[in-house]
């Protein structure tokens, strides 16, 4: 049987939405043309295969063609073979014996781990940021959510997705923890990987009003109501993700309705 075809490979950006801190070009300009071959490069292709993932623009199992990707950056297959081997590190990327590398397909036992490692992660982050946090702080917080909520207005999927995830990682910056913020995009990105192949019907207003909620309390410096709205925030997309099978077995699929 001949296998299906791969999910062609975007690596353009949106053109609609604010730009991501996160974010990273995914085009080489002319002028940048003679730095393509330089130490920047590799980084470049891992940063923005990794946007792309968090954008949403590459699905799980799509297949990461060398020599397509080593076109679109004007470098060598050597610096992709790098930043591919690096993704693979990061466990966003796999490597296929014969078959070459794929954007990674989570499983349920991962993706539930994922949110374990989250919700321990980040009720820590904001139970201390309630005794940190400024007023200056709280009009970056309140800025972002203006953004947010206007992405999900004009139905800007890419956009809203992008600062809906950038959210935490904001959260986490505001404590002057590098690597608490290097860790969350880490888990972020994963996380975008696990509800491209598990999310139902999840609603991103919801999402944004919760997010909304969590400032509030992080402006009464309010710890306990913080890191509960926090977990119930990360407890409802998981709930929305479709990790247990409606269906235990074959006779059961097969039972008359």
């Amino acid at each position: 049987m001949a296998r299906s075809a791969a999910p062609a490979i975007d690596l353009r950006r949106p053109r609609s939405g604010p730009r991501s801190r996160t974010s990273t070009p995914v085009t080489v300009p002319a002028a940048d043309a003679a730095d393509a071959s330089g130490p920047g490069a590799t980084q470049r292709i891992v940063d923005s295969i990794t946007t792309a993932i968090i954008e949403r623009r590459l699905m799980p199992g799509t297949k990461l063609a060398e020599q397509q990707i080593a076109d679109i950056f004007g470098v060598s297959r050597t610096l992709v073979r790098q930043a591919l081997n690096q993704l693979s590190r990061d466990r966003l990327v796999t490597l296929e014996p014969a078959r070459g590398a794929f954007v990674a397909k989570p499983g349920v036992q991962e993706a539930r781990e994922v949110f374990e490692v989250r919700a321990m992660l980040e009720a820590a982050m904001v139970r201390q940021l309630c005794t940190l946090i400024t007023d200056a702080q709280i009009a970056e917080l309140r800025a972002h959510l203006k953004a947010e909520a206007a992405a999900v207005a004009r139905t800007d999927v890419s956009g809203r997705t992008r600062l809906l995830a950038d959210f935490h990682v904001v959260l986490a910056r505001m404590l002057g923890n590098q690597v608490l913020a290097e860790m969350l995009v880490d888990l972020l990105t994963r996380s975008s990987l696990i509800a491209l192949m598990y999310q139902s019907a999840h609603s991103a207003e919801h999402s944004q009003a919760e997010h909304v909620a969590i400032v509030d309390a992080l402006e009464r410096r309010d710890a306990r109501a913080a890191v509960r709205l926090l977990e119930s925030h990360l407890g409802n997309v998981e709930r929305n993700l479709r990790l247990s099978p409606r269906i235990s077995d074959l006779a059961s699929a097969l039972q008359p309705a």
